[in-house]
């Protein structure tokens, strides 16, 4: 493989799961990790990806305001449009953070009376515009390539309420293997997400369905409804129908 095709193949991981390993896209890609170190230096005194200690972030997902380098932002948009649907007067929702949780937090409409809890220092500032919610920021450390908090604060913090709605974004979604992260400590924040809700909403663009990291989450019997920007009926969705609701 040409380094030029490589570069663009590892945008694409990076600009999809947010968050991408070294070793993961040697193996992906079948070269050296230190060819793949060679490339993110690259990429990134391009300025097309952040690089950190073992790997690289999306700089969509690092700065997600920047709305000209968000990934798929229509496609997102759609998503937020479906999942702002599921909102009511009195819901108390939960919120991770991410492109596609700021999408829907733009439209959410300013008659709202609800709370929203997060661990997401970006999505409660952007949630702090609207004058009729309750905003609670689930504090501790900030995970500066997630971009939310993480550690046993926040895990602490999160067994301790009971929500209506738990919306997460989708680092990667397989209908056998659910829902899987990169790193093990967002992967326990999340799991203690999903334990305080009545219900577990997933947002993710169709590109992520059927792939895995190495960090389980959740099974998929868990997720009550799956919002994408495709069609419901759409045949890519088939092997996710069992007992989630589309939108």
């Amino acid at each position: 493989m040409l380094k030029k095709e490589r570069h663009t193949q590892i945008i694409k991981q990076i600009n999809l799961h947010n968050k991408v390993l070294s070793s993961h896209l040697s193996v992906e890609l079948k070269v050296s990790e230190d060819t793949i170190r060679r490339d993110l230096s690259e990429l990134a005194a391009q300025g097309q990806v952040i690089k950190t200690h073992g790997g690289a972030l999306s700089i969509s997902y690092h700065f997600p305001k920047q709305e000209a380098r968000v990934y798929a932002r229509e496609a997102k948009q759609e998503i937020a449009k479906k999942a702002v649907s599921l909102l009511r007067n009195g819901i108390i929702v939960l919120t991770e953070g991410g492109t596609t949780m700021m999408e829907m937090v733009k439209l959410i409409p300013k008659t709202l009376e609800a709370t929203f809890f997060t661990i997401s220092p970006s999505i409660s500032l952007e949630l702090a515009e609207y004058p009729l919610l309750t905003v609670v920021l689930i504090g501790g450390q900030l995970d500066m390539s997630a971009q939310i908090c993480i550690g046993e604060k926040p895990v602490t913090e999160l067994n301790d309420i009971n929500v209506d709605l738990c919306f997460l974004g989708a680092n990667a979604i397989d209908a056998n293997e659910g829902l899987t992260e990169v790193d093990w400590r967002v992967a326990q924040v999340k799991k203690a997400m999903i334990k305080s809700a009545a219900k577990l909403v997933v947002l993710t663009i169709s590109e992520k369905l059927n792939s895995t990291h190495k960090m389980r989450v959740c099974d998929s019997k868990k997720i009550h409804h799956l919002i994408t920007e495709l069609d419901p009926e759409d045949e890519q969705l088939e092997g996710y129908r069992n007992n989630i609701i589309m939108l």
